[in-house]
């Protein structure tokens, strides 16, 4: 991941009439997946896993019933948010966000500085969740799209807004393997089964050779596992609650995103993580939202899915749904 920027100036100013037309396509309602909770097998030692990662060793961990989104918070939701408190993100305030160099129109290529570590990476003034790539961007025509250059920061308030919070790691894992055990990818061992790609990754060479287009999908473009949720590995890394670990309180990040590539990052696996700086934004990076059970799920949200198993996890009976504050876009 990239450090984090210098501040720059003059930090861009949100578009209002973006932002408006954005919110206006905001769901009525957030909904979450009920999961009963249990005890996993969390982590990997296998031959795709990486050890410096903190990845192992496998262990076994407890997670109380909770609930998540089943998919990332989108452009769309972000947008309400903004319209009704007038958020400003750690990427507006510091001027500038990180964009993959292949995203970026000639003019941005040309200014803009690379990341010394990681070149295809440049610092981008004016890059922020509404213009993504950047002046002359606009995520107007991806409202249902990951939001992205959302710091963790950025995220909380998000949460905090709606009544949610963040997964915690060992919340996001359970998830995400869907009821599968020591599997490395939320539908089980293969990563691509009959050929079908069931993930937004980078295809091709990277990071010079796509042979597919790079960038965010729509949350939920891809076949949801076995609890229901959409796009837990690819598309977006996700904040989440936990530490980093090893001599580092930098928060988690899980999932992958569009640019991980068995050349150089195969992290877009269950147990896979990586750290960044809680005021850090980058093109790659959204979240999803967590709320901690209150007793018998309440009826009139969102499906609960079908459960690849009745282990642990598995989908409650019944849907969950948060009802927070009045000024949230939430009913």
């Amino acid at each position: 991941m990239p450090s984090p920027r210098p501040e720059t100036s003059p930090p861009p100013r949100t578009d209002p009439g973006v932002v408006a037309r954005l919110a206006h396509q905001a769901p009525s309602r957030l909904t979450l997946v009920g999961l009963r909770g249990g005890t996993f097998r969390m982590g990997s030692e296998d031959a795709l896993a990486y050890p410096g990662d903190g990845e192992g060793p496998v262990r076994a961990v407890h997670v109380d019933p909770f609930a998540l989104s089943p998919t990332t918070v989108t452009v769309a939701a972000f947008a309400a948010f903004v319209q009704e408190t007038g958020h400003r993100t750690d990427a507006e305030r510091h001027g500038s966000s990180f964009v993959f160099v292949g995203l970026l129109a000639p003019e941005h290529r040309e200014s803009a500085p690379a990341v010394r570590a990681a070149p295809w990476w440049r610092q981008v003034a004016g890059a922020t969740w509404w213009a993504p790539e950047g002046p002359g961007s606009s995520a107007e025509d991806r409202p249902d799209h990951p939001v992205t250059h959302v710091s963790q920061a950025d995220a909380l308030a998000y949460a905090r807004w709606v009544g949610a919070r963040l997964p915690t790691e060992a919340e996001w894992e359970l998830a995400a393997r869907g009821g599968l055990d020591q599997q490395p990818y939320p539908w089980g061992a293969e990563r691509e089964p009959g050929g079908r790609p069931l993930m937004n990754t980078f295809s091709g060479t990277f990071p010079d050779g796509p042979d597919a287009p790079v960038g965010t999908v729509p949350v939920d473009a891809y076949p949801a596992n076995g609890f229901g949720l959409h796009q837990m590995t690819g598309n977006v890394w996700e904040w989440t609650s936990g530490a980093f670990g090893a001599g580092s309180a930098d928060p988690v990040l899980r999932g992958g995103s569009y640019l991980c590539h068995a050349s150089y990052c195969r992290r877009y696996r269950t147990s896979a993580r990586t750290s960044a700086t809680a005021d850090s934004s980058l093109a790659h990076t959204g979240f999803r939202l967590a709320a901690s059970s209150r007793g018998e799920p309440s009826a009139g949200g969102a499906s609960s899915g079908s459960a690849a198993s009745s282990g642990p996890g598995a989908p409650s009976s019944v849907s969950s749904a948060v009802h927070p504050s009045p000024h949230s876009p939430v009913s």
